[in-house]
């Protein structure tokens, strides 16, 4: 994979489906004719110019600080503020007004002037604007955006508005409390939440909780559960595809019982009709009910029966039933058998509480839904216009049937749904609920009677099976086709001209999420989660009890995007990623070209960081959610196609461009060693050699890039060029402890991962090898091959109350598994007396006691770099106390400083061993290499630092058996 690929798709996170606004689409679609230099970055005619330059938030126009100019609209002729965001969207308006302009488009001016926005007349416009979206990308594709993109960015925040469910934002006099008191779940652990805002503090404590409706246990005629003898509990039958003969029916009375001869898992618990002579089986229920009740049906504690409540919305899916339990009395009972009784109860019980034993219902779906748009309505009130708060705040008036379509379809992937073939078990009239979004602008909708465009025609097809793609072929071309392939019955059939007038005929009414609620709901996810990695999902595994997230105080002082300018800004440059990871994808190697050109005029065109910090700023590690940051990814995966092309003239640009306008960037060491090859690659080996010898004392270029950068210094600075000798020459010839050893491999394949014969004659891995080398003739040593894992796990567990302690800005939301600050310099300077103080309890031999308390504590919680199921307790407490507390110490110290740098590359293996009678313990860390496997340069920085904490580290590398032997 291109370098920086990877991390460009975690950004982009869910893709969206809208189209691109109207002025992203017409620069991307004109000819390249992006300036290739900074200075000339304000050149070029006026329209060019006004898209490129790109929003301004308040800022002067361009990078030399330059008062903003008045430029003319090159559709209208309209003067504009050349550096003002609005640019864009007068730009929308102008190229989806087209020659004929409908009266009921919202323009510039009404966004600006028209303060006094009402909900009525704003879903009325909406619904019109959106009747006609996405039909090519034409005058009506682009006008589908249009209600969205021409929002004025001052009309949200405008005094004189009134948007709705405005309450509890930062600049609103409810407090946020309020808010979430009816939104939150009612089982979730959430974090003590502070707002400060001018110096006053605003709680969100961790009480706040939903409707009762969403619990997913109910207890019959107890007020406390602990003291309860009869409990009721909403579950599922999972396993029936085993059962499918069993004829389902809504209403029957079922019971359970026990089967512990189950080869997979000993604990299970069948599900059976009540009173069948035959005793018909239904399934099982789920595991982790079966684990807490079975030991209460083994010592016959309990008695359990229950009905089927309704039949799964798939054939073979999850039944839903209600199960009650009822404590059995037994007069004849000792003492401790009450008290076991007792304890098995409440641990089934504690189950219950934790809400692990149900299937998240729809109402549980539509309540986290609810819950998510009213958080971001409450918190970030001034990043939205009336329109789009109107928007939002109409879907808690849909129908309970309505949100839950909605809910329904946005989740899946769609695009487009067939309203006849939509049948969810909680909503009952369908075709009501998806006429009623339809006219609250929430879905888009094609009857008969519409002629899908050629774009559309594509997705629609994709709602129908083969027998039905045949069907259509057979009526329309009267042929028989014995062709069972879908790519090739698509293909016949986008080739039929008349297909787009008799479709829908075929497939019915189809439905899918307008643009305008796409993007807005992208928006809200975005501003929830802080990601492109979590979304709707995360919800459902806290739900079901597989993830559960750590505690912590959310104290909030300063937001993220100050402006609805810079949350536009940034919502503009995910689309410019997003294009060019889809461009990759199709190979259009064009459009990628574009899309750097464009990133790298807008990153000409933005302050350089040294000008941005004279004003007051966020926090530092704020900057990821800023555009030049996306752009910076767009361009450092842009540099990778280049030099992949060749087309290092152009990489080489671009890597001046970054270096010179991100002062700071956490890949500035990648761009200084790129731009230092690449500009050998064209031959020029001086100025190679002068960019090197600046990377070397760049403060932010650090581990294996300084390393590169050295090296290259010591090659290229050979007399004339240099004739000193620099002072780290020495330190980078220092000798590595090396180690042969010999293998029997399975493939000698170039390329391919190495497989050998183990000592044991089994197929196994290079480390693997290793590992049994160590164990036998190596010097009876036990370890892991831990990659490093090993280390982020002892770091995550030791520095636990570290990590999570109160710290402004970092935490956000209850969704996060680490600081936002983890992998910044500020992690350590806004910790360090913390940091120190657990440092000098490990040093002085606590580490231990440390280790197996935070276990105790925080198993199974959710904590960045820490892995529950691949390093045991017995293996970490091995590795602490060989490791001994002072070089713990000076490792986990190195890592808070510098997370990011040092979060990867380290040995392969890490060995300890007892000695015995003798008393004491020893550890070593061994890099495997393989053959024609060499150390790489993050590899190589590792282990010098290692070897200056006082490590024993080793390189291991494996040969093949030699042909005599």
């Amino acid at each position: 994979m291109l370098t920086g690929r990877e991390s460009l798709v975690r950004l982009i996170g869910r893709r969206r489906r809208s189209p691109l606004p109207a002025s992203l689409a017409a620069l991307l679609s004109s000819s390249s004719t992006s300036s290739h230099q900074a200075d000339n970055a304000g050149a070029g005619e006026a329209a060019r110019e006004a898209a490129a330059a790109g929003p301004s938030t308040g800022r002067s126009a361009g990078a030399d600080g330059a008062s903003a100019e008045w430029v003319a609209c090159p559709v209208c002729g309209e003067s504009i503020r050349g550096t003002d965001y609005c640019v864009n969207t007068h730009l929308d308006i102008c190229l989806a007004r087209g020659s004929k302009r409908k009266l009921t488009q919202s323009t510039l001016l009404d966004s600006r002037f028209n303060k006094t926005t009402t909900i009525g007349p704003t879903l009325d416009s909406l619904n019109n604007g959106y009747e006609a979206e996405n039909v090519g990308l034409t005058d009506e594709d682009v006008s589908s955006d249009r209600a969205f993109f021409s929002m004025n960015s001052n009309t949200g925040s405008s005094k004189d508005s009134t948007p709705a469910l405005s309450s509890g934002s930062l600049h609103g006099s409810l407090d946020i409390s309020k808010t979430l008191n009816r939104c939150m779940p009612s089982d979730a652990i959430l974090p003590n939440i502070k707002i400060a805002e001018n110096g006053d503090a605003v709680e969100k404590d961790s009480s706040c909780m939903l409707p009762t409706e969403t619990t997913s246990v109910s207890i019959d005629a107890c007020t406390d559960v602990d003291s309860s003898t009869k409990v009721a509990v909403d579950t599922v039958i999972v396993g029936r595809r085993f059962h499918e003969n069993v004829e389902l029916q809504e209403g029957v009375v079922i019971t359970v019982s026990r089967d512990p001869q189950n080869a997979k898992d000993s604990d299970a618990i069948k599900v059976l009709y009540a009173g069948s002579e035959c005793g018909q089986m239904l399934g099982y229920l789920p595991r982790e009910l079966a684990k807490v009740l079975a030991p209460l049906l083994d010592a016959h504690f309990v008695e359990c029966k229950g009905f089927v409540v309704g039949l799964p919305e798939q054939q073979l899916g999850d039944v839903p039933i209600q199960l009650t339990c009822e404590k059995c009395n037994n007069d004849n009972e000792t003492y401790s058998d009450l008290i076991h009784r007792q304890s098995l109860w409440e641990r089934f019980l504690g189950a219950i509480r934790n809400g692990n034993l149900q299937r998240p219902s729809s109402a549980r779906y539509q309540a986290n839904f609810n819950m998510m748009i009213t958080d971001v309505m409450a918190n970030h009130t001034h990043l939205s216009s009336d329109i789009e708060t109107s928007f939002l705040g109409s879907f808690k008036s849909l129908s309970n049937d309505g949100q839950r379509l909605f809910v329904r379809i946005y989740t899946r992937k769609g695009p487009w749904f067939r309203v006849s073939s939509i049948s969810y078990r909680e909503i009952s009239d369908v075709e009501h609920a998806a006429m009623e979004l339809k006219l609250a602008g929430y879905i888009y909708m094609l009857s008969c009677t519409d002629v899908p465009s050629e774009c559309e025609m594509e997705e629609i097809l994709d709602v129908l099976s083969v027998p039905e793609m045949k069907e259509i072929l057979k009526d329309l071309l009267k042929v028989n086709t014995s062709c069972t392939r879908r790519p090739e019955l698509l293909s016949t059939l986008l080739s039929i001209t008349a297909l787009p007038k008799k479709i829908l005929k075929w497939t019915g009414n189809c439905i899918r999420t307008s643009n305008m609620a796409d993007e807005l709901l992208w928006r809200v996810q975005r501003l929830f989660f802080l990601n492109g990695d979590q979304d709707l999902s995360s919800f459902l595994l806290v739900d079901l009890g597989l993830v559960k997230f750590p505690d912590y105080t959310c104290n909030i002082c300063h937001r993220i995007f100050k402006e609805r300018n810079d949350l536009l800004e940034y919502e503009e440059a995910i689309r410019v990623a997003q294009l060019m990871d889809e461009s990759l994808d199709n190979d259009n190697m064009e459009m990628v070209s574009r899309c750097a050109d464009l990133s790298e005029n807008r990153v000409c065109t933005m302050p350089t960081e040294e000008d941005s910090n004279l004003a007051e700023s966020p926090p530092s590690f704020y900057s990821c959610f800023s555009s030049t940051w996306v752009y910076s990814k767009v361009l450092t995966l842009g540099v990778s196609v280049y030099e992949r092309e060749r087309r290092y003239a152009d990489a080489i640009r671009i890597l001046k461009i970054l270096l010179s306008k991100i002062a700071s960037g956490r890949r500035r060491g990648y761009w200084t060693l790129r731009l230092s090859v690449d500009l050998e690659h064209i031959g020029r080996p001086n100025e190679s050699l002068s960019v090197a010898e600046g990377g070397v004392i760049d403060p932010c270029v650090r581990a294996g890039s300084k390393i590169a950068l050295q090296k290259r210094v010591v090659r290229l600075s050979k007399p004339p060029r240099r004739w000193k000798v620099p002072s780290y020459a020495d330190s980078l010839r220092r000798n590595i402890e090396e180690v042969n050893i010999e293998g029997r491999p399975l493939n000698c394949e170039t390329g391919a991962k190495s497989v050998f014969y183990g000592y044991d004659g089994e197929l196994c891995g290079v480390e693997q090898l290793a590992l049994q080398y160590y164990a036998d003739e190596g010097g009876s040593w036990q370890g892991t091959h831990s990659e490093g894992g090993i280390w982020m796990t002892i770091f995550g567990l030791l520095m636990w109350d570290v990590i999570f302690s109160e710290v402004c800005d970092v935490f956000q939301s209850k969704f996060q598994t680490a600081p936002l600050d983890l992998e910044t310099d500020d992690f350590y300077k806004s910790r360090k007396g913390l940091i120190e103080s657990q440092l000098k309890r490990i040093q002085d031999g606590l580490a231990e006691e440390m280790l197996i308390t935070s276990w105790e504590l925080h198993q199974g919680t959710s904590c960045r770099g820490i892995n529950w199921d691949r390093h045991s307790m017995a293996d970490l407490r091995a590795a602490v106390a060989c490791v001994g507390g002072h070089r713990l110490a000076l490792l986990l110290r190195h890592l808070a400083l510098d997370y990011r740098s040092w979060s990867s590359g380290m040995p392969d293996l890490l060995l300890w061993r007892f000695n015995g009678e003798r008393g004491g313990a020893e550890a070593k860390l061994v890099e495997v290499k393989g053959p024609r496997d060499q150390l790489s340069e993050q590899q190589r920085a590792w282990i010098f630092v290692l070897m200056d904490f006082g490590f024993d580290v080793e390189v291991c590398k494996v040969s093949l058996v030699s042909k005599r032997r």
